[in-house]
């Protein structure tokens, strides 16, 4: 009778594996029950990075409000029902979105759901009609900035912009759908 034995190498490597897989993430829309979550999950990263500013609050505080009811959308991104990243949509005008308010929890960075996110938010942009998005990110933000203009995004001069209500903003791009 032959047993089937892994060596202990190969042991440690399947373990590995198993621990280090990427989670499977399902991507939604916001629904009821969500905000407390989008909140935390933007005010871990803005106040790692800087402070959370007036036009932060207003928009935390309540994104029924100030994001759905004005026509914009929040997605939701879990891993296993844990949220662990989300992006916006705030309308501007007529078949334009800002991409707004996008992050991916700390600890799950670097597996891809930053992407996954933001190719969904576009999906759902095209699909609502929208011919142009528009986001405002800082220089520091790095990766982010290679994330964006990785699926097309382009820079645009601060002098064609209106101006910000973020201090933070200093990093202009905009994507034509």
């Amino acid at each position: 009778m032959e047993a089937s034995v892994h060596s202990p190498i190969l042991n440690m490597l399947i373990e590995d594996a198993m621990l280090n897989r990427a989670p499977a993430i399902h991507l939604r829309p916001f629904k009821p029950g969500d905000e407390a979550a989008f909140r935390n999950l933007n005010e871990a990263w803005i106040a790692k990075y800087f402070m959370i500013e007036a036009a932060d609050r207003v928009v935390l505080e309540d994104p029924v409000k100030n994001i759905i009811e004005p026509g914009g959308h929040i997605f939701m991104a879990l891993a296993d029902d844990r949220p662990v990243g989300c992006c916006a949509l705030l309308p501007m005008g007529p078949g334009e979105f800002e991409l707004a308010k996008m992050t991916v929890l700390e600890r799950d960075r670097g597996l891809g759901i930053g992407r996954k996110i933001l190719e969904y938010a576009i999906a759902q942009a095209k699909k609502l009609g929208a011919e142009r998005l528009y986001l405002e990110t800082n220089r520091n933000l790095a990766n982010a900035i290679h994330l964006y203009e990785s699926v097309g995004f382009r820079h645009v001069s601060p002098d064609q912009v209106i101006p910000s209500p973020y201090a933070r903003a200093n990093v202009f791009m905009e994507m034509a759908l």
